[in-house]
């Protein structure tokens, strides 16, 4: 139990390799006080004392031979680990851009032409632009995230420069530096 500490590990591990039960009890018992010094801003609380010697049974692996003064419960679901959730694993093409980008052009080369497709090509030109300034602010050019959009869409989509309007540079470098200065006055 992390809680703890390493330092009252070591000390119920001495208590196991005690051979008279009654020395292993009172070696316990300091255990138990060490413990509750601990956790004193938690001892108020109903049945410390209880919680106290149910860590101290989990931390000795509920193996060792004393005569406990409560009723010892045991905790193994707690401490065990939860299936390790399956993440997609997918190719990315272009690292710096990520998966949603890649996920959006391709449902942007399946669309039909007309309005929600300009507007959405227009918003996922412009995210491509931010990634593109975050990864290094000198390859944050429009004809980069137009090439990148129509490799990306095989073509299907192609920005022009007179119906979609990117963020300037100017405005997308001001904007990373007030939400810097932000984080920084936050700290």
């Amino acid at each position: 139990m992390p809680e703890y500490g390493r330092g009252v590990q070591q000390m119920v591990e001495h208590c196991k390799t005690i051979a008279d039960k009654q020395e292993r009890m009172r070696c316990a018992r300091s255990i138990i006080n060490t413990m509750a010094t601990m956790a004193a801003q938690t001892a108020d609380k109903e049945d410390f004392q209880k919680k106290l010697w149910n860590h101290f049974a989990a931390i000795a692996q509920y193996d060792l031979d004393i005569d406990y003064p409560v009723e010892i419960e045991r905790m193994d679901d707690e401490n065990t680990a939860p299936n390790p959730l399956p993440y997609p694993q997918r190719p990315i093409r272009k690292r710096n851009y990520g998966t949603l980008v890649e996920q959006f052009n391709e449902h942007l080369a399946t669309m039909s032409e007309g309005v929600q497709r300009d507007l959405l090509t227009l918003m996922v030109a412009n995210h491509m632009k931010r990634d593109l300034s975050n990864w290094s602010t000198d390859s944050m050019s429009d004809e980069k995230v137009a090439d990148d959009m129509a490799y990306y869409t095989d073509g299907k989509i192609q920005l022009a420069s007179q119906r979609h309007h990117l963020i300037s540079d100017g405005e997308l470098l001001s904007s990373r530096i007030s939400t810097t200065v932000k984080k920084k006055k936050k700290k």
